[in-house]
C-alpha cells in the first residue's frame, strides 16, 4: 500500500480504510506518525525502515516477515512511503506473496514525485518544456551501471529519486552525457509535508548547492526546463564553469 509522499490528506480513501482495519501494519520510515495513527489502538505497527547503507531489516527478511504474518491468518498492511510501485521494492514483496500462496493486494499511492512537484507547482510536462518524463534512481547498482542517455535535456524532464547523497556525480554524470550544464534544476526536499523546501539552481551548481543548503534526505531532484515553472527559492551561487558566467551560458 503506497502512503503517498507525505501529507496524510493525500492517502487514498481506499488506504485509509484497510489501515484501520488491519491488525498488523509493517511500514517504512517515510510514514508520518499523522497517518499511522489511523491505525486500530489493537494493531500491531512494525517498523522496518531503511536508511542509506542501514537498514534495520533486509529485504529478504521482510519478505519471510510478511508471509509469516499472513499465514498466521492475520489482516497485513505492508505500508511505504509515495507509491509502492515506484522504487518501492512492492514488486519483489508482491512476488514473495505470490510464491507462497499468499494472496495479496496492491493499493497505489501518490507518487513522492507527482506529490511534490504538484505542491511545488512544478509541472512534469509542460507544452512548452517538455513532452516527456523519466524517474531514475541516484543510487541503484552505482551511477556507472545506469544509462541516462536521452533522460533529460531540451523537452525532456529528469525525475531523480534517492539522489542527494550523490547530486555532484549526478551532475558531473549527465553534463558528461550532454545535458547542459544551464538547464534549470529544482530540488525538492520534504516533498507535500510543512517542512517541505523547493529550491531552484542550474545543473552545474547541483553538488554545491545540495552542500551549501544542507539538502537532507528526503528530496527529489528535477532536471529540466519545466524546474523555471516551479514556485521555487532560487539559491544560484556566483560563479563561473569553464571562464563563462552564469548569464553567459544562459544566453
Amino acid at each position: 500500500m503506497g502512503a503517498g509522499p507525505g501529507d496524510p490528506d493525500l492517502l487514498t480513501i481506499k488506504a485509509a480504510r484497510l489501515i484501520a482495519q488491519a491488525d498488523v501494519i509493517v511500514h517504512d520510515g517515510l510514514v508520518s506518525d499523522d497517518i499511522l495513527a489511523l491505525a486500530s489502538p489493537d494493531a500491531e505497527l512494525i517498523s522496518v525502515a531503511k536508511q542509506r547503507s542501514r537498514h534495520s531489516m533486509p529485504q529478504d527478511a521482510i519478505n519471510a516477515l510478511l508471509v509469516d504474518l499472513a499465514r498466521e491468518g492475520r489482516h497485513v498492511v505492508r505500508l511505504k512511503g509515495g507509491d509502492p510501485f515506484i522504487f518501492g521494492r512492492g514488486g519483489e514483496e508482491v512476488d514473495a506473496c505470490r510464491a507462497a500462496g499468499v494472496p495479496v493486494e496492491v493499493v497505489p499511492g501518490i507518487s513522492a514525485a507527482i506529490g511534490s512537484a504538484a505542491m511545488a507547482q512544478l509541472p512534469l510536462t509542460h507544452r512548452d518544456a517538455s513532452s516527456a518524463v523519466s524517474f531514475v534512481a541516484g543510487q541503484c547498482k552505482g551511477l556507472t551501471d545506469q544509462d541516462w542517455s536521452g533522460l533529460a535535456g531540451k523537452g525532456r524532464t529528469l525525475v531523480i529519486y534517492m539522489g542527494v547523497a550523490t547530486a555532484a556525480d549526478i551532475a558531473d554524470k549527465l553534463i558528461a552525457d550532454g545535458v547542459s550544464p544551464a538547464i534549470p534544476v529544482a530540488v525538492l526536499e520534504n516533498g507535500t509535508r510543512a517542512d517541505m523546501r523547493t529550491l531552484r539552481t542550474l545543473l552545474a551548481d547541483l553538488g554545491d548547492m545540495v552542500a551549501r543548503e544542507q539538502i537532507k534526505s528526503p528530496a527529489l531532484i528535477v532536471v529540466g526546463e519545466v524546474a523555471a515553472h516551479a514556485l521555487a527559492q532560487d539559491v544560484l551561487a556566483d560563479w563561473t564553469v569553464k571562464g563563462e558566467t552564469i548569464s553567459e551560458m544562459r544566453s
